[in-house]
């Protein structure tokens, strides 16, 4: 890792311990294009009581309202910790090109942080999954998936 690489993420691991002391989470995540940063955020889940309020997509967030776009191609992110699922996922929808993590999953794990079981219930069938799926009402939802595929200036993501 090149040396400015550390101190982004440096500053990734001082967000999470801001965070702490704030009465955040312990997770902090930075966003950078062509060396500089773009957009940091801090994990906010229990100030905003908003469960998506994690580090990355707060940073993810910021970033695309920065440089009014949804796709982070060329840029980089550096995260306290290994991102959860949802974290993950909004990485990949976002385009983000590299990802640098300090923490691993074993290590959030270890203080209450175990995202496993929804990796687990990812592959589970809607029937076992604890929460109750069911699919419904298809016939009238696809309708906008075919206008979506028939439309001819969308913009794709």
């Amino acid at each position: 890792m090149p040396n400015k690489s550390k101190i982004y993420m440096q500053k990734a691991i001082d967000l999470s311990i801001e965070s702490v002391k704030n009465g955040g989470g312990p997770f902090g995540a930075v966003i950078v294009k062509n060396g500089e940063v773009i957009a940091q955020a801090s994990n906010s889940v229990t100030q905003t009581n908003d469960p998506t309020a994690h580090a990355e997509v707060n940073a993810i967030r910021k970033a695309t309202a920065k440089l009014k776009n949804f796709n982070l191609a060329d840029c980089e992110i550096y995260s306290s910790c290994e991102p959860c699922p949802m974290c993950l996922g909004a990485i990949y929808w976002a385009g983000i090109g590299k990802l640098y993590f300090a923490n691993n999953k074993t290590d959030a794990k270890d203080i209450g942080f175990d995202d496993s079981f929804i990796y687990e219930e990812i592959a589970t069938p809607y029937a076992q999954r604890k929460v109750v799926t069911e699919q419904m009402m298809r016939p009238e939802a696809i309708k906008a998936f075919q206008m979506w595929n028939e439309k001819e200036d969308k913009i794709e993501y």
